[in-house]
């Protein structure tokens, strides 16, 4: 009885020898090739951004390319159930965001689950929004604006990238908090978003920092307040809470995920490249100018901070009433 066992024992020994040794070779040559970078949202938009500007600097951190590629639409839910069902073997990265977590109790039938189809790798930065108007809307100020939406309820119209994205979230807010009814006109990402607040086609938005201050320096739109709880040193606008909505913060995260079951060596890898891409002083002036807010915590810490980000937003949402359309 004793024979066999001690073979087993041996042929045990062997194979956890014969699995260690490939992990360490697998992780001394990883990564071989290329990782796919996919970004949920449409080129233009905040979140391919700050997407761009990181995997620039996460490249030479690899000693590979990294890829972007644009996967749009569903208010960032067709990227997501792509990144989901890619193979775990960390060559492929999504960049989830807080719409994501919104749209955990937003969305009914998900294709995905955030918690269980993802490992976390880094919560990479934040960002604030302002509140845009098209320069031929009469508003100057906040103010101005909520009482023109009031003498005309419902003729005026915000843009958002998609129902449950961080953009319609902080509109939604922002209805309920000033008591006034904007039409909603949903976009695919936020380049379009963008581009229909610059046309004309839409009057107002809440937008990224990073993609519309450009815009208001250049005339093309007038900001009208910040949504941080305190001013931004570097930008003289008002606050929304200090506005007359006290309390009012809205703004988006972004960070970077893999699919579940990624090797852990890949995660730490990939999380250390988007650590050092943010230290690289032309990224992290260029994220410092659109307002980002870098990061780059442990894998551990973002998977916390994701659940919580679903606990709180969905009481946000019971309490705006906000609905998909």
């Amino acid at each position: 009885m004793s024979v066999p066992r001690l073979i087993n024992l041996k042929s045990v020994a062997l194979t956890l020898s014969i699995l260690l040794v490939a992990a360490h070779g697998w992780a001394q040559s990883y990564p071989a090739k290329p990782v796919r970078y996919l970004i949920p949202m449409s080129p233009g938009s905040g979140a391919d951004t700050i997407g761009r500007i990181v995997a620039v600097g996460m490249a030479p951190a690899l000693g590979q390319q990294v890829v972007i590629d644009n996967r749009t639409g569903a208010a960032g839910n067709i990227g997501a159930e792509l990144a989901a069902k890619s193979p775990p073997d960390g060559y492929t990265v999504f960049q989830a965001s807080m719409t994501h977590a919104v749209n955990v109790t937003l969305y009914h039938n998900l294709a995905y689950d955030l918690v269980r189809d993802f490992a976390a790798v880094t919560l990479i930065a934040t960002s604030p929004s302002m509140v845009v108007v098209h320069p031929s809307l009469p508003v100057k100020s906040l103010g101005e604006l909520v009482r023109l939406a009031k003498a005309r309820p419902g003729a005026l119209n915000y843009a958002s990238t998609g129902a449950g994205t961080a953009t319609f979230l902080a509109a939604e807010m922002f209805k309920s908090a000033a008591g006034v009814n904007l039409l909603h006109v949903p976009y695919r990402g936020g380049g379009e978003a963008l581009i229909a607040v610059v046309t004309g086609e839409v009057s107002v938005y809440l937008g990224p920092m990073a993609t519309v201050l450009p815009q208001v320096q250049h005339g093309k739109l007038r900001g009208l307040a910040v949504t941080t709880l305190q001013r931004l040193p570097a930008l003289d606008y008002p606050t929304v809470a200090e506005s007359g909505y006290p309390g009012y913060e809205a703004g988006n995260w972004y960070g970077l995920v893999a699919p579940a079951k990624t090797p852990r060596e890949a995660i730490v890898t990939l999380r250390n490249a988007v650590v050092a891409s943010m230290k690289s002083p032309a990224v992290a002036k260029r994220m410092e100018d659109l307002g980002y807010v870098a990061i780059g915590n442990p894998p551990e810490a973002f998977a916390a901070y994701i659940k919580s980000e679903i606990d709180k937003l969905a009481k946000i949402l019971k309490q705006v009433g906000a609905k998909t359309d």
